[in-house]
């Protein structure tokens, strides 16, 4: 894991705070102020990146969608393929919450 060398107080107190968010709500206004606009846009253009690889879609029709370089787009096909899972552990957790109850 590339983010070992980071753990510490500072990252475990980053992380807890943003498990401690209960709705979508509490989210937008933490990211609002933790974030400037451009990093949230590259965090959520990355996960969409990932969703769209994991369905097959090409390079060229990925970056057409979303703006992402090729080289944004390789970066994360490569932690998808050789990373912790967690972009695959997000996306199908986001994906069965959506789902309507039968």
């Amino acid at each position: 894991m590339q983010i070992e060398k980071l753990r510490g107080k500072e990252l475990d107190q980053l992380f807890e705070s943003i498990l401690s968010l209960k709705d979508l709500e509490e989210c937008y206004r933490f990211f609002d102020d933790l974030c400037t606009v451009n990093e949230i846009q590259s965090l959520a253009q990355r996960l969409e990146v990932a969703r769209m690889l994991r369905e097959g879609f090409t390079y060229h029709k990925i970056e057409t969608e979303t703006g992402a370089s090729t080289a944004t787009i390789s970066r994360v096909k490569r932690c998808l393929n050789y990373g912790n899972d967690a972009y695959t552990m997000a996306l199908e957790r986001v994906h069965d919450q959506k789902k309507p109850t039968e």
